[in-house]
């Protein structure tokens, strides 16, 4: 039997050869640590400045009566105190963000090896391992670079945080420097975005939603994914009663209570409209250096009526190919009151109120008759409806059919082609391009003889602007949303009223009132019968173009314009939608809700309305007057029989 004695020389006994590997593997451990370091501690970003907060500035976007309509760019609070906070706010993001947060230093060993075998097993990557020490050292000196060096850093400095700062202070730092989405740096900006409270009084369930925003503060938002944001907020309440962090009880309890978001930011009003303001609020005043306040023409209610309408008729009308709509709406001055881009701002952000050009089909008509009646033609003037050419092209009616002789005022109301084309013809296409231009059209405008059918390509917008002088007696009203432009501190930067020219006459009379006269006739007995609403003067004018590719619908009363537009956006065909259907449904919806809420006034310019007359009565007199028939509403007035394709 052999003994020590026997083993031959240099031979290490087990516990000799464990001590030694165990050295060797320390030594090379130390080594590979310090190149570790050497590699990729050399460029670590500059940490004094830890505390330094720089972010774009925020502007805050008012309407007419200073109620809070968006806030865009970045929203910083004051820092809150985590021992203010109810004691479930801080658990749930430990609870939904890193479990171990207090037993590890700095990054996570086992959850890293965890995930490794996760994203290994499925083949693609599953999970993320970052610690809530690795999310703040990345928010405050790192780029959301996706790299080996970018991740070894972020590890050096975790680390580097944890021997500078206690639990409790790296928490907070976390929870006052992370993004929430919606422009919200911090638990107490996302708190009053969201819930519009101090984060103080957050419930159970409103800090398990904003916790359930650090896996994608877009992919998880209340608002916009509302339903995917419920179940994040669900997984975290689960994951809370897994680690202790509240009872079975208390998750009952919060599921019971509902989570409301603010109503401003849950509804998201506006959206268009404010996109289209932030662009001019850079080109007025640069890129702000300190927090604006952007007090805008918008009416918040009207908005909301305005939305409400177009998303209505869209809902109903889908089935018949309509798949986008616009509607901007002016007061007499030109201050945009309602402004809407589409029909679904998560959707779609493409604004169709300013940047979709479409033909504008036979609303563009009253160019044409307001040239004509400016040239000494009245809406009671004879003229014939019957085939025409003109050069090559043959101008046709909605219908395929000739009413032989008719007045000015038939034809406009009932959108007769051949009479606008013989019209257009004998007044000169270029005068009436300048018109329509005085008037508010600022699209480059053909001058061929399809003109006078609306084929030339407008927006919204600009079809608004172009109406609302037959709505003031008048006068230019190029539409505008900003009125004033603050630093939060209250120093003016723009004032629209500072510096603005007088009003300008466009229209003068008799013209004027011969066309607040026809127009009124449009919803009284023409093609707009649907956009009709008793009590109220109304006037306004139907277009529809080649295909039914576009319908339009552009009202007025005394003093405020609406312009609705109906459409696809790929310019594909609806189903026989016209102008007097969708388009003049939206727009009736829309101002029925809204008129009540206008000090509204009969059209100034047009045959005066008393509280005995109805505008039916007034045109009845005016057409027995002329030995023309009695106007007939039509009850069961069918799609807009006047409104073809445009040449």
């Amino acid at each position: 039997m052999a003994t020590g004695k026997d083993r031959p020389a240099g031979r290490r006994t087990p516990l000799q050869a464990t001590l030694y590997w165990g050295a060797v593997v320390g030594v090379w451990g130390l080594i590979a640590i310090g190149a570790f370091f050497a590699v990729f501690a050399t460029s670590l970003p500059d940490t004094s400045k830890m505390f330094d907060v720089k972010r774009q500035p925020s502007i805050s976007y008012l309407d007419r009566s200073g109620a809070l309509v968006a806030v865009r760019g970045s929203q910083f609070s004051p820092p809150v105190d985590i021992d203010q906070l109810p004691p479930y706010v801080p658990a749930a993001f430990v609870a939904i963000e890193d479990k171990r947060f207090y037993h590890h230093f700095g990054f996570d060993p086992i959850g890293m090896v965890r995930v490794v075998f996760i994203d290994l097993r499925a083949r693609r990557m599953v999970q993320g391992a970052s610690t809530i020490t690795q999310q703040l050292a990345r928010n405050l000196f790192l780029t959301p670079d996706q790299n080996i060096r970018r991740k070894a850093q972020e590890i050096i400095l975790a680390v580097w945080l944890e021997t500078k700062f206690s639990k409790k202070q790296i928490l907070a730092l976390y929870l006052n420097r992370v993004y929430f989405g919606e422009g919200a740096y911090g638990i107490e900006a996302a708190s009053q975005r969201y819930f519009n409270k101090p984060a103080s009084k957050l419930t159970l369930g409103e800090a398990a939603l904003l916790a359930g925003l650090m896996k994608g503060p877009s992919r998880y938002s209340p608002v916009s994914e509302t339903e995917r944001a419920q179940r994040r907020a669900t997984i975290v309440l689960d994951t809370m009663v897994e680690t202790h962090a509240i009872t079975p009880e208390q998750r009952d309890a919060a599921f019971k209570e509902p989570v409301r978001v603010s109503a401003t930011l849950g509804s998201q009003k506006a959206q268009y409209f404010v996109d289209w303001v932030d662009q001019q609020v850079r080109a007025l005043v640069g890129q702000p250096q300190e927090d604006l306040v952007v007090e805008t023409t918008l009416d918040l209610p009207i908005q909301l009526n305005a939305e409400h309408a177009v998303r209505q008729i869209l809902n109903r009308d889908t089935a018949r190919g309509v798949q986008q709509a616009a509607l901007v709406a002016l007061d007499g001055e030109g201050r945009i009151r309602a402004y809407v881009g589409g029909g679904d701002y998560t959707q779609s952000q493409f604004d169709r109120a300013s940047n979709a050009q479409r033909q504008a089909g036979s609303s563009f008509k009253p160019f044409v008759y307001l040239t004509a009646m400016e040239q000494g033609r009245t809406p009671d003037q004879m003229v014939v409806d019957e085939p025409l050419t003109i050069g090559t092209w043959q101008p046709k009616n909605y219908t395929n059919k000739y009413l032989g002789s008719v007045t000015l005022q038939t034809a406009f109301a009932e959108s007769i082609n051949t009479v606008a084309a013989r019209l257009a013809s004998e007044v000169g296409t270029s005068v009436i391009a300048q018109t329509a231009h005085r008037l508010g059209i600022n699209s480059t405008i053909q001058t061929g003889p399809s003109m006078a059918l609306g084929a030339v390509e407008v927006t919204p917008l600009e079809m608004a602007q172009a109406y609302d002088p037959f709505s003031n007696g008048g006068f230019a009203a190029k539409g505008y949303g900003i009125e004033r432009i603050r630093t939060a501190s209250g120093k003016v930067l723009f004032d629209h009223s500072l510096g603005a020219p007088p009003r300008t006459p466009v229209i003068g009379q008799p013209a004027l009132g011969y066309m607040v006269r026809m127009m009124r006739q449009v919803l009284i007995s023409g093609t707009g019968t649907k956009a009709r609403l008793p009590g109220y003067d109304l006037a306004g004018k139907t277009g529809t173009t080649s295909d039914y590719r576009d319908a339009w619908f552009v009202g007025y009363t005394g003093g405020f314009t609406a312009a609705v537009w109906t459409g696809r956006d790929d310019n594909t065909p609806m189903k026989r939608v016209t102008g007097g259907s969708s388009p003049a449904e939206i727009w009736r919806e829309f101002m029925a809700a809204t008129l009540p809420r206008l000090s509204v006034q009969p059209i100034p310019g047009g045959t005066p309305v008393t509280a005995t007359d109805t505008i039916g009565d007034l045109l009845n007199q005016a057409n027995s007057a002329s030995g023309q028939p009695a106007a007939q509403p039509a009850a069961a007035e069918t799609d807009a029989q006047g409104d073809p394709p445009p040449g």
